[in-house]
């Protein structure tokens, strides 16, 4: 597994890599300082599928850097780990393309307990927003979505575009729609920032 570690501190870079190399055995981590030189890397190479991205960057500030890189690489999840943690940022960042949204002011203990939770492919948001902005949800089993709607939402919620689902599963884009329709619906959210809150509440997993 390989990941790529965006942030201009290269102490942190060198923290969080060896925090992570601890939690996950034979994980490979690539280092940027830059969202030019993250974006190169990830060029070069499309075998990676994972970055954790700090929103202040010396040529890209806030949010904005998750849009770049999903429009420049969709394929890859995006986490964001920023000292911001305010729920407007968190959701602005989750509308961009992130799927998952860490806090550096986090304890170390809640930023081991989040990485693992990303690490084992789920969804991770600070507690305060899941409290500030989502309703309580059923689990995934009371919900009854179906093994093709848990796809689509798991590709969903990985920030993949109609297009790469449509892509991915095979299915034709009036068939997504009317799948997402479903996901809605039964989430009882209106948009993709508020299913990813729903996913981080009920538990879901990108890759199971």
């Amino acid at each position: 597994m390989k990941v790529l570690l965006i942030d201009d501190h290269s102490l942190f870079r060198d923290a969080l890599s060896l925090l992570l190399k601890t939690r996950v055995p034979g994980l490979e981590v690539r280092h940027a300082g830059c969202l030019a030189e993250a974006l190169q890397i990830l060029a070069d190479d499309p075998t990676l599928k994972l970055a954790l991205l700090d929103l202040t960057l010396p040529d890209s500030a806030g949010v904005d850097a998750v849009r770049r890189l999903k429009a420049a690489a969709e394929h890859v999840t995006v986490v964001v780990v920023s000292a911001d943690e305010r729920p407007e940022t968190v959701l602005e960042a989750i509308d961009a393309g992130a799927t998952s949204f860490i806090a550096k002011t986090a304890r170390k203990s809640v930023l081991d307990d989040a990485l693992v939770t990303v690490f084992d492919g789920g969804v991770y948001v600070p507690p305060q927003t899941l409290t500030d902005v989502a309703p309580l949800q059923p689990t995934a089993e009371e919900l009854e979505l179906s093994p093709r709607q848990l796809d689509v939402l798991r590709l969903l919620v990985a920030g993949k575009s109609n297009k790469l689902i449509c892509r991915e599963l095979d299915l034709s884009e009036s068939t997504v729609k009317t799948h997402l329709l479903a996901i809605f619906r039964k989430l009882d959210v209106e948009s993709r920032t508020q299913a990813v809150i729903a996913a981080a509440r009920i538990g879901l997993r990108l890759g199971a």
